[in-house]
């Protein structure tokens, strides 16, 4: 039996809003029509959220651990359905699609396990009680996730704060409102999750500030551009409330002199074409040593023409359409700004719809838009570097410090060189494109509050810290 069924999307009881189609990027057809959540729905479905969380924070931890191990077999029961709206709405290949199934399967058991940690500490006190810290429920958390990744985006927000006693408000983006927001709501509710504890909201940017400026919901979780994320922490700091904001990226891949070129290149490529760049931890900037730029913009280019571009659903490709056609004269834009600023055109460049051809530009300097500013396209620019001192000072500029790759020979080198480095995230012969559902995951900078996702991490994000004393007898008046 499917999971998931359409005809009860358009008429929600609770949603005002409108309705939206469900678009289909690679062929413009309309999948589905889905229900807008308008302002006044936010506040409702805050005042059913509470009144759920109340029993659900008082909860064994066995109950709730019980609801997200069923909940992360279900992703996986599912999968051949749910791969194909990830697909289909968000322009993945099958491949990608099958790697946010997976995340989202271990964020749910990671997170089944997260409710039987340690809750606090029992600490020494001056008077004569027992003092001890603990760890509660923040209450009702909010999640606003974007249309790139969107299971992964939404899940791994959901899932611990659910597993920590709170009750949700998604709000997924509206071009991936289903694999980012519905589809969740229909697994948590077929692995027992009780009614009012997850509720989706699909809209835009005025149901996002709702959603924030609730005063039942007392932690956001946002993903999404800088630009959205300072709008969302001057918000919710209006409000006096924690914003946890997980933003964008420009991240370097930094190749060292003694790099091997066929193994860099296809880490290069994989970092900066998968899902057509639509990534926030993709390789934005290649950092190449001087000696091997030559040979590594040729291969790299090269690999670039022999990556497939089309319809993921229908044919076998590697890189899918972009989102939508604001997303497409964007990123054509800064690869035609860059070219006319100097940079050479070695691959790419073109695009037929939606299908943007994977793109190498050689020759960037601080002044190639493309190079400069984070793209969110399948488009690599290409820089060289003398010494290890000028590609430290090449990765550091720049306001983002999100992830970071180092590919060389000498693992102990790499290490070092990123110690200098200011990033959330780095690795040493790998590309700037990782997550694990035990990693913690942030960036710095422009990029964010920090390591606010995975691990232990959730513990600070979704609960509060209580202190509580206890006496025998009640205390007298010390003076």
């Amino acid at each position: 039996m499917p999971l998931l069924d359409p005809t009860l999307w358009q008429d929600g009881p609770t949603l005002t809003g409108g309705t939206a189609p469900v678009v289909e990027p690679a062929t413009g057809r309309t999948l589905a029509t889905i229900g807008l959540a308008a302002p006044a729905d936010v506040a409702e479905a805050a005042v059913r959220a509470r009144a759920a969380q109340d029993g659900w924070g008082r909860a064994t931890h066995l109950e709730r651990a019980a609801v997200l191990r069923r909940a992360g077999d279900l992703f996986a029961a599912h999968a051949d359905e749910l791969r194909e709206w990830i697909v289909r709405e968000s322009g993945s290949i099958p491949g990608k699609g099958d790697f946010e199934l997976h995340v989202a399967a271990q964020e749910c058991y990671e997170a089944a396990a997260l409710a039987s940690r340690p809750v606090g500490q029992v600490l020494p006190s001056e008077a004569p009680r027992l003092s001890f810290t603990r760890r509660v429920p923040a209450g009702v958390v909010g999640v606003i996730a974007p249309f790139n990744a969107p299971l992964i985006l939404s899940i791994r927000s959901v899932a611990p704060a659910l597993a920590l006693g709170n009750a949700v408000l998604l709000k997924p983006d509206r071009r991936t409102a289903v694999c980012g927001g519905l589809a969740l709501a229909a697994v948590f509710a077929a692995a027992g999750l009780p009614a009012g504890l997850l509720q989706v909201l699909p809209g835009g940017g005025e149901t996002g500030a709702a959603v924030v400026a609730d005063p039942r919901v007392r932690v956001v979780s946002f993903t999404g551009s800088t630009a959205s994320g300072r709008a969302v922490g001057e918000l919710a700091g209006r409000h006096l409330k924690r914003a946890h904001l997980e933003l964008g990226g420009n991240s370097a891949l930094v190749v060292l002199r003694d790099a091997d070129v066929e193994a860099a290149v296809a880490q290069a490529s994989w970092g900066t074409f998968f899902h057509q760049g639509q990534i926030c931890m993709t390789a934005g900037r290649h950092l190449v040593h001087a000696s091997l730029y030559d040979e590594y913009v040729e291969r790299l280019a090269a690999r670039a023409e022999e990556l497939a571009v089309g319809d993921p659903h229908r044919e076998r490709v590697h890189l899918g359409p972009l989102i939508d056609r604001a997303q497409l004269e964007r990123v054509h834009a800064l690869v035609e700004a860059s070219t006319a600023q100097g940079a050479k055109l070695v691959a790419g460049g073109t695009h037929r719809d939606l299908f943007y051809r994977p793109t190498v530009l050689a020759g960037a300097t601080d002044d190639t838009p493309a190079y400069a500013q984070e793209v969110f396209g399948p488009v690599a620019p290409v820089r060289s570097f003398a010494t290890e001192e000028e590609a430290v000072a090449l990765a550091s500029a720049g306001p983002y410090g999100l992830s970071l790759g180092i590919v060389t020979r000498d693992t102990a080198r790499g290490l070092a060189l990123a110690d200098r480095i200011p990033t959330g995230i780095a690795h040493i012969n790998d590309q700037t494109v990782n997550d694990e559902a035990v990693a913690p995951f942030g960036g710095v900078g422009a990029s964010g509050t920090g390591a606010r996702f995975g691990g232990e991490a959730n513990l600070d994000a979704f609960t509060e810290l209580r202190w509580t004393t206890t006496r025998a007898t009640p205390a007298g008046h010390p003076f």
